[in-house]
């Protein structure tokens, strides 16, 4: 058997198994995946290492998210699973503050969602695609796949059995575990520079009467406008709390108390006066977390053979919580691409799929670049906003950034570009 990576004898001679769709990772865009091809009759296995639940970040949705989840008849158990409401997002740099408000956007759509502690987000999903009838097993890695004919996976549980997966097709929603593109070498480096996140839950204690939990806040560093902080509230008193910047814009970590996140994130957080002041009398409940070079990319997203969905493909920036709202555009695109090519259509992953992902995926790279060359931010900071302008880029910030009758999505630099330079007039 050829494989991308070397494969034992015992993996030939082990018991197999055949499903129509092998899935790789049972977060998000995993369970709607397999959810969505489950509904139309598909034997689906999803494959997931870790045991549910399980620490991820990304806790901040955006509005676009709810008609996917609406799609894999997910929406009334995030309803009322008592997760913070959300209806839009605050920005502040020094002495600015600024809001886009969700339901006064350009697009269509719900203009409302939820920012989720994702341990119970992910689990609520993937328990939701179990209660349809998906087969979700946990504490199961996948360790050599082989596409030289059909699709064959080796895989291994927790006890160390290994086993034999044949499927017509594979899914990878393994968000940063990234397993195809390891196993592949599809990797390529990002075209985003290198940075760095520290974060932790805290319970925030805010007094603030002014705050608004309903909105995820960004604050810009007063003196360097390329770190910033996100602040998300939780339902229950609790908040993720986190700070973005390059290696050495985080100095503490290079001068050797990486060990000590929370004194790096406290000392982050207190160079900022407005977090200082909200976040005065917050308590850190663990030790936080340091995720290094997060950006990445891939040579292709798909074949005949395998789709690589959200993180697993490419993670842009967490800036404006685009993370989530791929991955779940990526598994409703994918797996409405793979119905058809199951059904025996002939399908063109390139043009079916993947052109059309990153069509969403491009007009996000367009606002996150612009972020940290602060061209973006001149935007947003601008005392008088045109109304119809600003419309137009909040529905994108809400997470419609495939929608091509929006001119920020069809001509996503040119505009921002023009805005910018009318900003800086």
């Amino acid at each position: 058997m050829s494989s991308a990576t070397p494969v034992q004898n015992e993996f030939e001679q082990c018991a197999s198994e055949t499903v129509d769709v092998a899935i790789i990772g049972a977060g998000p865009s995993g369970s709607i995946a397999a959810s969505l091809l489950h509904a139309q009759g598909k034997k689906v296995l999803v494959l997931e290492k870790q045991h549910f639940p399980r620490f991820s970040i990304g806790e901040s949705l955006l509005p676009c998210c709810m008609q996917v989840i609406t799609e894999a008849n997910m929406l009334e158990a995030v309803n009322q699973a008592g997760f913070q409401f959300k209806n839009g997002a605050a920005f502040r740099y020094q002495d600015k503050y600024t809001t886009f408000d969700f339901t006064d956007k350009f697009t269509p759509g719900p203009g409302t969602t939820f920012q989720v502690e994702r341990k119970n987000f992910d689990k609520l999903l993937a328990d939701e695609a179990s209660k349809q009838g998906v087969d979700i097993r946990y504490g199961h890695s996948v360790n050599a796949v082989d596409l030289s004919a059909k699709p064959q996976l080796e895989i291994s549980n927790d006890q160390g059995q290994i086993q034999t997966i044949n499927a017509k097709f594979i899914l990878d929603a393994s968000g940063f575990g990234r397993v195809l593109p390891h196993l592949l070498e599809l990797e390529k480096p990002s075209t985003l520079p290198t940075r760095s996140a520290v974060f932790n839950h805290v319970y925030d204690n805010i007094s603030d009467p002014n705050f608004d939990r309903n909105k995820i806040l960004i604050s810009v560093h007063p003196e360097n406008q390329d770190i910033w902080y996100w602040l998300i509230p939780f339902s229950d008193g609790r908040c993720s709390v986190g700070v973005v910047g390059e290696p050495h814009q985080l100095a503490v970590v290079e001068n050797g108390i990486e060990g000590d996140l929370n004194r790096l994130l406290k000392i982050m957080i207190d160079q900022e006066p407005g977090l200082k002041k909200l976040l005065a009398n917050a308590e850190f409940i663990n030790q936080s977390g340091l995720l290094k070079g997060y950006s990445a990319n891939v040579k292709t997203l798909a074949t005949d053979k395998f789709a690589l969905l959200g993180n697993a493909g490419e993670f842009l920036d967490p800036v404006f919580s685009s993370g989530v709202t791929i991955a779940m555009q990526s598994a409703s695109m994918a797996a409405k691409t793979l119905i058809k090519q199951l059904d025996g259509e002939i399908v063109d992953w390139q043009q079916d799929y993947a052109a059309p992902l990153m069509t969403g995926v491009d007009t996000f790279r367009t606002y996150v670049e612009a972020w940290y060359d602060c061209r973006f931010q001149d935007a947003i900071f601008f005392d008088d906003p045109d109304p119809k302008i600003k419309q137009m880029i909040c529905s994108i910030l809400a997470g419609y950034a495939w929608d091509q009758n929006n001119p920020f999505v069809s001509e996503s630099k040119r505009r921002l570009d023009m805005v910018v330079e009318l900003c800086r007039c």
